[in-house]
Order: C-alpha cells, then sequence, then structure tokens
C-alpha cells in the first residue's frame, strides 16, 4: 500500500473517522536536465544576492514581502509561526452541498482518503450516507502549516479529498472582454448544435493519451539508439474565415476522423513487424526507424 502523505481525521459531527491522505493522481511529465552545450556539464542554479554577484549561504536567507509601493518588509520565521493556522490533525466538516453547485474552477488537487483499520465501519458509514443524500462534504485542514478548503465526495468505494481555492483565487470574467448576447442565425445554430452531437460520445478518460509525451519519450529513445531525427515544421490548416463555412467543413471532417480513430484502434492491435509491412506497402517513408504508435499513427492518416 503506499505511504500516507498526511494522517488525520474526518470530523463528522461528534464522529471522527481516521483516515490517511493519498494523492490520486501522478505527473508523468519528461523532465530534462540543464546542461552546458558541448560538454554535458550539469548547470547549477546558485543564490546569489542582488547587484553583488556573491552566493548566499542558505541559512543568511531571511523571507521578504514587497509592497505595492516596492517596500520590502522582513518578516521573521518566529512571526510567520505566531500567524500560523493551529496544527490539527482533523479535517472539519463545515457543510453539505450539491456538486454541481461547485463550479470546477474551484477544484485543485485530488486525494484519496484511506480508513485505518479500526475507522473501516465509521467510514463506510459516513461513504453510504453521503451518496444517499447526493450531497458532497466541505470543510478544512492543516496540512504542512497551511489551512486548506477541501471538497469531499464518494468515487465508486472511496472517498476522494479535493483541496480548493478560495473565494478570492479564483479570477472574475468582468475584466475579460468577452461577448454578451450576440445575434446568431438559425441555421448557424442547427448546425453548431449539429457538430455538437456528432462529436457526442461516453467519456473515457483512458481515449485520450499526452501525445506530446509519448512524442518526447520516442525521440529521446531514437537518439539514445543512435538514430536521426529529422526537425520537421508542422504547418497550420487553412481555416475558412467565414463561419458558416467552417461549421460546414467542420462537419464534413467529423466522419473522416471517425474512419481515422476506427483504423487506429485496429491497428493497435497488430504487431510492430505486420505495421512495418503495412507501411511498406503503403509507400511510408522512414518507418524502419519509427516506433510502434508512430506506425500506427501514420497508418490510420494513409488510410
Amino acid at each position: 500500500m503506499p505511504r500516507a502523505i498526511w494522517n488525520g481525521a474526518i470530523s463528522f459531527g461528534l464522529v471522527n473517522v481516521p483516515v490517511g491522505l493519498y494523492s490520486a493522481t501522478e505527473s508523468k511529465t519528461i523532465h530534462f536536465h540543464q546542461v552546458q552545450e558541448g560538454t554535458g556539464r550539469r548547470v547549477r542554479n546558485k543564490r546569489v544576492a542582488e547587484g553583488t554577484g556573491r552566493e548566499v549561504d542558505y541559512e543568511k536567507i531571511v523571507k521578504g514581502y514587497e509592497t505595492d509601493d516596492g517596500d520590502l518588509i522582513i518578516v521573521t520565521p518566529e512571526e510567520l509561526e505566531s500567524v500560523e493556522p493551529t496544527r490539527s490533525r482533523t479535517i472539519e466538516i463545515e457543510d453539505f452541498v450539491a456538486l454541481d453547485e461547485i463550479d470546477p474552477l474551484y477544484f485543485d488537487k485530488a486525494y484519496y482518503l484511506a480508513p485505518t483499520d479500526e475507522a473501516k465501519k465509521p467510514y463506510a458509514l459516513l461513504r453510504d450516507a453521503m451518496d444517499a443524500s447526493g450531497r458532497i462534504a466541505i470543510g478544512r485542514f492543516v496540512m504542512r502549516t497551511k489551512e486548506y478548503l477541501a471538497a469531499i465526495r464518494t468515487v465508486d468505494r472511496a472517498l476522494v479529498l479535493h483541496t480548493m481555492h478560495f473565494g478570492d483565487e479564483v479570477r472574475s470574467i468582468d475584466d475579460l472582454d468577452v461577448p454578451g448576447g450576440v445575434k446568431l442565425t438559425p441555421k448557424e445554430k442547427k448546425i453548431a448544435g449539429q457538430l455538437i452531437d456528432s462529436l457526442t460520445t461516453e467519456f473515457d478518460p483512458m481515449a485520450y493519451e499526452d501525445r506530446y509525451r509519448q512524442r518526447v519519450a520516442d525521440l529521446v529513445k531514437r537518439k539514445a539508439e543512435g538514430g536521426d531525427v529529422v526537425v520537421e515544421q508542422e504547418e497550420e490548416p487553412e481555416r475558412p474565415s467565414d463561419l458558416m463555412a467552417a461549421l460546414e467543413a467542420s462537419l464534413g471532417d467529423i466522419q473522416e476522423a471517425r474512419s481515422r480513430r476506427q483504423r487506429r484502434r485496429e491497428l493497435e492491435g497488430l504487431s510492430k513487424a505486420e505495421l512495418a509491412k503495412r507501411a511498406g506497402k503503403a509507400g511510408v517513408e522512414g518507418r524502419s526507424q519509427m516506433s510502434k504508435d508512430e506506425l500506427v499513427a501514420a497508418l490510420a492518416e494513409a488510410g
């Protein structure tokens, strides 16, 4: 079982449910080091005092807050500690609300809540009662000296906690130049509706891949194996300037896009050797250096 990043309890009236907090997501971003060109030596960041060029020891660094007037206010660790939230190991439930009342803008990170062995019954009680009510819980808790607003909801058999932005952290759209009521023709509305209907499906998160991450991984793999990398500039497709023409062209493209997705699903079930063979028949260039995913994409595009 993964290690909890926080341990405490959910406070539900006079009932306490001891739980552990576990990350529900993980970053799979490919990270690079900064290195000196030509030598491969790692480049390190240093803390340097402005105007002196001299490195400053970590223990000599203090916190400074810059005011709107440009003044720098130095705040000591003791002063910050005096205003820290009370250290607590409790998620205090304050309200129950309907999930559809919360704009997704307010959600931040997601965590699983799992009970300790002795808390399985009260955990199940809270989970099942929330399921029956159709409500989610809103509360607060302190983690690493910071107080968080949080929403707790049920997902399958588990309780999931979402840290949330406070109300004043979500920016208003009032400062943006977005249109109000705009006159649209019935035909424009009809075709836009047809376009949405044509693209409507059941949400499957596994259907959406991080294609850029995969391309970066393939590029690094090819370079590690000594392969050549050809840098090609993709041209932006021409888009009709007329709204009506763009809607009609979009409808015409949907069927082809669906056909490509279907071909891709069929090709993904083939071996790399069979894909390379088909790529040869289709005249796909550079196929010998392509990964399986690249072969699938090329063949799906070629039809």
